[in-house]
């Protein structure tokens, strides 16, 4: 089920009105099973998969738990890793593997035949499974306690707010909010709409008119060089920002709606003055789930500066590839490595004689969003023989040649769209824009809301564009 449909525009009012009227023991229950019907919904027979691997970790966990040998805890854990990872290795990575170790014993004329399945990729499995990891791993590391109730364990891994996209939350954070009761407040739940009315204008007024060019584009990289590549690239930065953000706010708003808080998954990324600090403001969840699981795991810093950058080189490599199967987005992760690395280790002297002052930063920050916007290049490609055509256009003599064409209506309503978001981003150095409107004079937020709602309906998008994050 898309937020983005008409289907939960039915769905969520039913969802709340049935909620807060339910005695609260029932409460847990009917989240559980709205939200496997919200998951149901897209494809009924892969709930299985959701349920198999929830009673796995919920097993494990309680195994873990119970018993006092290491060996033992660390067999439990394995069986949770395994069959999770094994679960998205089959259904997301086998083809992919399949083809390229084909491919290879094919160069040595070993033979020709690869092994391939025609299985769909369940929606949000990349979220849930390492949600539902992260939870076996923290009891098998004594951070959190089991949870012995298996509703409120299986609603923490399918809550339906945050279950095909994240953010990927932690169940030492979520599960505790489960036996806390909320009761109908007003401006809670105003807040929460409030959330969700601007994660869809992000996602149908700013990200899907931008994926109209961007889509012309990169799916004809042949056809088109360097300002339009230039110009679409920028477009896709804000695309993937609006309308993974766009989805963020909307499941925040969701929950926030029944009484429950989700993560704050990003902190104006493309105000990062450096590589780093944009990783620690973009996809929070993600980029903290990989620290604490992966490259804490491997030592971090802890051990020398060559078991540093192999720690480093590791975790956004598998960063790159938790987003599909694609060598797009290995060597996208490969790139930030080399961003990474090469701030932390060749220009720390530098970095350390400059004097701090607002031109500097100014500078730094769009270094950065220069930089991360050529990964985006590298991460929009559809292939790398198309990321190869991209970049040998880019800089080709007709580099001032542009060949789309940019209606003015269109244009207009995306660099307005770049303007907004902008205010926004200024805005939220203080606070949340729903605290912003929230305190504004009542004639001055009902004009911001009537507006707001004419340029939704009048500019939206109603498409039904998936959100980009769901094929991950």
């Amino acid at each position: 089920m898309l937020f983005n449909s008409f289907h939960f525009l039915v769905f969520f009012p039913i969802i709340v009105f049935i909620y807060f009227a339910l005695p609260f023991k029932w409460r847990k229950h009917l989240l559980l099973l709205a939200s496997w019907y919200f998951y149901m919904s897209w494809k009924a027979e892969y709930i299985f998969l959701i349920i198999f691997s929830t009673s796995i970790d919920y097993f494990a966990a309680l195994k873990i738990q119970k018993t006092e040998k290491t060996r033992q805890k660390k067999c439990f854990l394995y069986l949770s890793l395994i069959v999770n990872l094994g679960t998205l290795f089959a259904f997301k990575y086998f083809n992919f593997f399949s083809e390229n170790v084909s491919s290879f014993f094919q160069q040595i004329n070993l033979f020709n035949n690869s092994l391939a399945h025609q299985l769909l990729l369940p929606v949000g499995i990349s979220f849930y499974t390492f949600q539902s990891m992260s939870y076996t791993i923290d009891v098998y590391r004594n951070k959190i306690k089991v949870e012995h109730s298996f509703v409120k364990f299986a609603l923490y891994v399918s809550f339906f707010p945050q279950l095909v996209a994240g953010p990927i939350e932690r169940a030492g954070s979520l599960l505790p909010q489960f036996d806390k009761k909320f009761n109908f407040e007003y401006k809670r739940v105003t807040d929460g709409l409030k959330l969700m009315f601007w994660g869809f204008f992000q996602k149908l007024v700013i990200a899907d008119n931008m994926a109209r060019f961007v889509d012309i584009v990169y799916n004809n990289p042949e056809n088109y060089y360097g300002w339009d590549i230039i110009l679409v690239t920028f477009f896709f930065a804000i695309q993937i920002y609006a309308d993974f953000s766009g989805y963020t706010d909307i499941a925040r708003g969701a929950a926030k709606v029944m009484g429950y808080n989700l993560m704050i998954n990003f902190k104006r990324p493309y105000f990062a003055s450096s590589i780093k600090e944009f990783w620690q403001r973009w996809h929070i969840s993600l980029s903290t789930w990989f620290k604490d699981y992966v490259y804490i795991s491997l030592g971090g810093s802890q051990h020398g500066q060559f078991k540093w950058v192999y720690a480093i080189a590791i975790t956004f490599v598998l960063s790159g590839l938790w987003h599909g199967a694609k060598w797009t987005f290995i060597l996208w992760g490969a790139y930030h490595v080399i961003l990474y690395l090469s701030e932390n280790l060749f220009l720390k002297k530098q970095k350390a004689s400059i004097k701090s002052n607002r031109t500097v930063l100014f500078l730094k920050i769009g270094l950065v969003f220069l930089a991360t916007s050529f990964g985006w290049l590298i991460f929009r490609a559809n292939s790398i023989s198309d990321f190869v055509i991209l970049l040998d256009n880019l800089f080709s003599e007709k580099l001032f040649t542009p060949r789309i064409s940019f209606d003015r209506p269109s244009m207009l309503v995306n660099f307005l769209s770049v303007l907004i978001l902008f205010i926004v981003w200024i805005i939220e150095r203080e606070k949340s824009i729903v605290e912003f409107i929230s305190e504004k004079p009542i004639y001055q937020r009902w004009t911001i809301y009537f507006v707001s709602a004419l340029c939704l309906i009048g500019l939206g998008n109603w498409g039904m564009k998936p959100f980009i994050y769901f094929q991950f």
